[in-house]
This record gives structure tokens, sequence and C-alpha cells, in this order.
């Protein structure tokens, strides 16, 4: 299993862009969140098989049809496997 801390950019507040990565981690066994940031980016933390992760960070560049991507910042983290997420949570 592994974790990544993405940061992305572009129009992705207030266009469901949060809504349509969670459908798409649970398509995918991912586990983590979305969160806005106040900078107007969105943080989301995946956590899953190196396939599954690889596959949702393809899924980040697409979001949902109102979003408009223009960056996903991309950080390896370390997260213990009794703290690793269980669900995915938006909020």
């Amino acid at each position: 299993m592994i974790a990544r801390r993405c940061y992305v950019s572009g129009r992705v507040q207030g266009v469901f862009y949060r809504a349509t990565v969670a459908r798409r981690a649970a398509e995918l066994g991912i586990t983590g969140y979305a969160r806005n940031l106040p900078d107007g980016r969105v943080e989301v933390l995946a956590c899953g098989t190196e396939a599954g992760v690889a596959r949702y960070l393809e899924a980040l560049w697409v979001g949902s049809t109102a979003s408009k991507v223009t960056s996903v910042e991309v950080r390896s983290v370390e997260i213990a496997p009794d703290q690793r997420p269980e669900g995915f949570a938006t909020g």
C-alpha cells in the first residue's frame, strides 16, 4: 500500500470536483480524503495499491465536467498502517 498527498489547482472548488474524485476513489478502492484549501486548491490524500493510486492520480486531472484542472502536485507520504483511512471523505 502506498499514500500520496496531492494539491490540485485550477477551477476545482464549487464545481463538484471533490464529489467526482470521491466517486472515482470508491471505484478504484482508494481511501483518503479531498478537502478545499483556503487558497482555492483542493488537497487530496490517496491511499491504496500502487496501480490503483496511479490510475486515481490520472483521474485527478479530469475531475468534474465543470472543473478545469491546471496543476496536480503529488508528494509521497508515509502513513502507518493503523492510521490509514478506511473510506474516502470529502470535507
